[in-house]
């Protein structure tokens, strides 16, 4: 008996949230009428079956803008290309090895790595 009241409260309950939570909402957000664009005619043009209109065989008109535009892109990015290829290296990593080359040298730990074995005269002219 005290099943069927838990199974009753819990389905009576249940109808409620689902009818709560799918009541419609008729509300507009603005009390003003929805404002409506000019008609100028279709603008929909139907599938012709080729790319952009063009059918096979026959070469399409260059416009304007198209050689322009394609020796500004890939001008463009041939210079950004050789702009990193030749941009200074400035990791910390880097200046943190030289640094500590420099002060090694410095010391007398670490020789030159541009001097030779035998070449003991340089070393000691610093």
């Amino acid at each position: 008996m005290a099943t069927l009241r838990t199974l009753r409260a819990i389905t009576t309950s249940r109808t409620t949230f689902l009818a709560a939570r799918t009541a419609p909402q008729s509300r507009a957000l603005s009390t003003s009428q929805a404002l409506r664009s000019a008609s100028h005619g279709d603008h929909y043009d139907p599938p012709t079956g080729w790319l952009w209109g063009v059918p096979p065989g026959t070469k399409p008109e260059k416009e304007g803008w198209e050689t322009i535009w394609v020796w500004g892109f890939f001008g463009s990015l041939g210079l950004g290309v050789v702009a990193y290829a030749y941009k200074p290296d400035t990791s910390i990593q880097t200046w943190a090895l030289e640094e500590a080359r420099r002060r090694l040298e410095a010391e007398g730990i670490l020789t030159d790595p541009g001097l030779k074995k035998g070449d003991v005269k340089a070393q000691n002219t610093e």
